[in-house]
């Protein structure tokens, strides 16, 4: 006892540390190759062990039942012959990294994936995954606290948008993060159904339906996302208390942004250009909107731009109790539809939107037109009734029919009107948004084999 009494405190602690690190078993790294039976290898391992792949062909599906890390080297691939889930987790705390996968079951009533997470599941990270296939790429099911980041997922574009699974897709999920994927030739680049308190970030969408969609969801983030030569951007349906923000929408057919059924979210600094229908083979009245408002209420939407689309924005069917300020509207054939018969007010604090076609003046030099701006009239109700009368939009009757409106107030009917028009546009403050960097992009690419 006097002996231990001379060793200094810290002594103690050290021996302490030490006799701990050699009593606790070791993690295991397995090494492996295409020879030896994969699904045997997984059944045997035991929880933290890391099994790592040879570069070859792994054919078969898959099951991951204890608490692994399933590393892939350059060139090794999962093939899972067409039939059923290349991968499936049902174990917590699962890695599942840098592996190419593809040929996945195709069939869209059996939920195949290439990566099924299972209810039983929870904190699983899947990242610099690379796969390919005719269905859902990464499929969470009832799961939660999951990480998906760096992932690349590319569906079959021999398929009809219809017949594909979607890229990402969660399903009752919680306290999960999506950041820094690239989605294309899928249905939908990322769908959520009645996940909470979930996060989408800096995900790059292209060549699809919807970029990102949502349905009866709460709570959720979507952030810096990008998405380009889609439907619709970002198609967001009965769910409540989103942020969107940072998010850039670019060349698309229907919608920009679409709020159906939105109601207490914001919808805030997010880009949308190019909002339009070909001309060639046109329909009357399918007309591109960069943001279309259904039945949404209580919403905040400002410090966002609308630029160069059929509509700016259209809102109808009760969308009421929407703050809608600081916005840019530039160089929409129709900046704003506007179907109901009552006064909204787009300004909030004495600040309204910017108007690209607003002819107003500033005279007393503050930012601010003199003149109210009232982008829809009694005219263009009639031209939306009637597209085909735009053929006289700047013919004499028309004219007249403007001015007397003007004149006679009376006879024009309720609508928007901004009345603090901005002289200038917004600066809108967006970061590098939705594109991996490049790095990030090499990294996963090396890591799976897969040339760019």
């Amino acid at each position: 006892m006097v002996i231990i009494n001379r060793f200094p405190s810290y002594c103690l602690f050290f021996v302490f540390v030490i006799c701990i690190f050699f009593c606790l078993p070791a993690l295991a790294t397995q090494i492996i190759n295409n020879t030896q039976n994969l699904q045997q290898v997984l059944d045997q391992s035991q929880d933290g062990d890391v099994i790592e792949l040879s570069p070859g062909i792994y054919s078969g599906s898959f099951k991951i039942e204890h608490s692994i890390t399933l590393r892939g080297q350059k060139d090794s691939i999962i093939d899972g012959l067409g039939m059923n889930d290349a991968l499936r987790v049902t174990a917590s705390h699962v890695t599942i990294e840098n592996l190419h996968i593809r040929n996945w079951g195709d069939d869209l009533t059996l939920m195949n994936a290439g990566i099924f997470v299972e209810k039983t599941a929870s904190h699983i990270l899947i990242q610099n995954n690379y796969l390919k296939g005719d269905v859902t790429g990464i499929w969470l099911d009832k799961c939660s606290d999951a990480k998906v980041i760096g992932n690349r997922v590319e569906g079959n574009l021999d398929l009809r948008s219809v017949d594909r699974g979607n890229g990402i897709h969660l399903s009752l999920v919680t306290n999960t993060e999506v950041r820094g994927n690239e989605v294309w030739h899928t249905r939908d680049g990322i769908y959520i159904n009645a996940s909470n308190h979930n996060q989408l970030l800096d995900n790059n969408m292209h060549d699809l339906r919807y970029g990102i969609h949502y349905m009866y969801s709460y709570h959720n983030q979507v952030i810096d996302n990008y998405a380009k030569d889609i439907k619709a951007g970002y198609a967001l349906m009965q769910s409540k208390y989103l942020t969107v923000t940072n998010n850039v929408s670019e060349n698309s057919l229907d919608y920009g942004i679409l709020l159906n059924f939105i109601t207490n979210s914001t919808i805030i600094n997010n880009q949308v250009r190019t909002a339009r229908q070909p001309q060639k083979n046109r329909i009357v009245g399918a007309d591109g909107k960069a943001l279309f408002v259904y039945n949404s209420l209580n919403n905040i939407i400002k410090n966002n731009a609308f630029e160069n689309s059929d509509i700016g924005i259209h809102l109808t069917a009760g969308s009421e109790g929407n703050t809608i300020f600081s916005n840019n509207f530039i160089d929409n054939s129709i900046q704003v539809k506007y179907v109901a018969n009552r006064k909204q007010e787009w300004s909030q604090n004495k600040q309204g939107n910017f108007w690209s076609n607003y002819l107003g003046w500033d005279l007393n030099s503050d930012s601010i037109g003199d003149t109210s701006f009232e982008p829809n009239d009694g005219v263009d109700r009639l031209l939306w009734k009637f597209p085909q009368a735009r053929l006289l939009m700047h013919s004499p009757g028309i004219l007249l029919l403007r001015w007397v409106q003007k004149q006679f107030p009376v006879l024009k009917p309720q609508g928007v009107k901004d009345s603090f028009p901005l002289m200038q546009a917004v600066n809108l403050q967006l970061t590098s948004v939705g594109l991996m960097n490049k790095s990030q992009v090499n990294k996963t690419l090396a890591m799976t084999g897969v040339t760019p």
